[in-house]
């Protein structure tokens, strides 16, 4: 019995230590795999880091744009031919990434860095066949976004500085010969601009070589901004006298025997080609293989598998839900008579507009910039994640100032040596009304473009690309559901500046309806001017501003407010799923912590937190 017993205890306690050496085996087997997973996924980050700085040569005024001298004084090759290689490089960027990668040892963020680096590529192809149908010369065209990039973004502090920006100069004329060369392969597969992008393409470079040194008016933009940049080096020592005039004489030659030529010649172009033009604009369903192109397009713009048809219909249902909110409005404020009305008479009544005037146009911005500071105070009950860079409010340059365009947002620097900019088109303030211009300050500022953007690149511990790379569906959906967001937060007191916000909103709506309309059941232009002035209280030059936006740019319209609904559609599944564990700011961080993703991706993100916080 002894011997039985002592059997038995020598045979449990072997049995304990072979657990516990067991154990010990398993946790240092896990340790050993995560500390793989997380080397491997260091190993990636940093991959793919300089696959991203290889990607970003291929355009020198991107790097300019975030802060990189490294090519200061380059500009793009924008030929068909550099196209075609910027897709092979990232084709076989791809297949190295596969081939010296496995997926399943990255981690969480790893494998999202894996899936949005071969998202970036399945966009490019299923859009390559499309190339020549995007129209170049237009809204926001080469005619004058390389003298914005070079007044805004171009900085010199020091005399290589301005060597650089005349050498920019100097190559200006093969890079818009590059371009011209591309509208004319479209022109010759019979695709062409409607005939207002060529009239505005026209006028802008007209108006960007109007002025010194190219005649005998006041300087020209391009001109002061130079001259400007030198006198500052002057100022500051950084050069001398001789030198500086050395630096004028040098620009001075590049604009007129360089950059004026090349504009003149597509101004030339244009004018002819304007022959060939149809004064009745048409949809992409008019151009070859334009079904095809316009659900690309859609694709590209709402990251999500919606038809035409079914974004139409999602575009007239909200269309009829805003306005019963709007009606609502109308009848706060006693006014007597019909929806449409109502509208007219916001878009008449001189109180609502400030004037045409320079005093008008300051009061304007002034009142952009005081909404903007009562937001900020605000924001930290909402976020966690906050932005550190700054943000200002401008008018948008003469040279490219359009009555009734549409405002937008320009990113700063990640350093923060240049802020971001929030810029309005004030040329026509009859197209400018003060009741919306809450919503629109949150959807270009805070808690919109500008926070999400400055946050995405503040972004630490993810690969660059991932700070820098955007999708329009979560970049305006965003924007969009900021506008809303603002309500929650306690703003638009007044009734007009919350209809202002539904008119922001329903505008959104109105161009799911449009687009679709314009792109792919062949409305006519009037017909889409009437659609939206008939639905919504927007200013007529506005309206129809717009509507030649569309024309320009299919699908885009149909991101903001498709963006915003799955926006609001995760959040609305979060709420319900975690109840009094949802945490508004906690949802917030998720939406943006990751940087911008393809509206599918995000919803699986949002998924995961939602699984994190039940887990808790």
């Amino acid at each position: 019995m002894r011997t039985f017993l002592f059997s038995l205890l020598l045979l449990l306690a072997n049995c304990g230590e072979s657990t516990t050496v067991a154990q010990n085996n398993d946790t240092n087997s896990s340790s050993s795999a995560q500390d793989t997973i997380a080397a491997e996924s260091q190993r990636f980050i940093e991959w793919l880091d300089a696959e991203y700085a290889e990607e970003l040569d291929f355009s020198p005024l991107l790097k300019t744009r975030q802060g990189d001298k490294s090519a200061h004084g380059e500009l793009n090759d924008v030929s068909e031919a550099a196209l075609d290689a910027q897709l092979q490089w990232r084709r076989s960027s791809v297949a190295q990434m596969r081939s010296n990668f496995d997926r399943d040892q990255l981690d969480k963020q790893g494998k999202l860095s894996w899936d949005l680096w071969e998202y970036i590529l399945e966009d490019a192809q299923r859009s390559e066949p499309f190339r020549r149908h995007r129209y170049i010369f237009g809204r926001r065209g080469p005619q004058s976004a390389l003298a914005n990039s070079l007044i805004n973004y171009q900085e010199v502090i020091d005399a290589n500085d301005m060597r650089d920006y005349i050498s920019r100069l100097n190559q200006s004329q093969r890079y818009f010969q590059q371009y011209l060369e591309r509208a004319k392969l479209a022109a010759a597969d019979g695709i062409r601009a409607p005939h207002f992008d060529y009239q505005q393409a026209i006028s802008e470079a007209r108006r960007v070589t109007s002025g010194a040194p190219f005649d005998k008016q006041d300087d020209s933009a391009l001109w002061a901004d130079i001259t400007a940049k030198i006198e500052q080096l002057v100022e500051t020592g950084e050069i001398g006298e001789s030198q500086a005039d050395e630096f004028r004489e040098q620009s001075r030659s590049a604009l007129l025997t360089r950059f004026k030529p090349a504009l003149d010649e597509i101004v030339a172009w244009l004018e002819q080609d304007l022959e060939n033009v149809s004064d009745v604009a048409k949809g992409a369903w008019s151009l070859p293989n334009g079904e095809a192109y316009y659900n690309s397009r859609l694709a590209n713009m709402t990251t999500l598998p919606l038809s035409a048809d079914e974004i139409h219909e999602i575009g007239i249902s909200e269309v009829a839900r805003i306005q019963t909110e709007m009606e609502q409005i109308k009848r706060q404020v006693g006014f007597e008579g019909s929806l449409q009305e109502f509208f007219t008479y916001l878009r008449e009544d001189d109180q609502f507009y400030y004037p045409s005037t320079d005093e008008g146009r300051s009061n304007y911005l002034s009142l952009a910039d005081d909404l903007l500071a009562n937001m900020y105070e605000r924001l930290p009950e909402y976020f966690g994640i906050l932005p550190t860079a700054g943000l200002q409010v401008r008018r948008v340059e003469a040279f490219r100032e359009t009555a009734g365009g549409a405002a937008h947002y320009a990113r700063g620097t990640k350093d923060g040596s240049r802020p971001g900019t929030f810029y309005a088109h004030l040329i026509d303030m009859r197209a400018a009304s003060i009741f919306r211009l809450e919503n629109l300050a949150y959807h270009e500022g805070v808690p919109g473009h500008h926070m999400q953007i400055s946050i995405q690149q503040e972004l630490e511990n993810i690969p660059r690309f991932r700070t820098a790379k955007g999708y329009t569906a979560f970049s305006e959906g965003w924007g969009l559901y900021a506008e809303y967001l603002g309500k929650e937060m306690g703003f638009y007191n007044d009734p007009y500046t919350e209809f202002g916000r539904l008119s922001g909103e329903i505008w959104r709506a109105v161009r799911l309806v449009v687009d679709t309309g314009i792109h792919a059941k062949q409305w006519a232009q009037e017909e889409a001017v009437n659609y939206a002035l008939t639905n919504s209280a927007r200013p007529e030059p506005s309206v129809r501003s717009e509507i030649r936006r569309y024309f320009n740019n299919p699908g885009q319209a149909t991101a903001y407010k498709i963006g915003m609904l799955k926006i609001q559609e995760v959040r609305a599944k979060a709420e319900a799923e975690l109840g009094d564990d949802f945490d508004i700011r906690a949802f917030h961080d998720t939406v943006l912590g990751s940087g911008q993703l393809p509206m599918q991706t995000l919803e699986a993100e949002v998924d995961s937190w939602i699984e994190s916080v039940r887990n808790q």
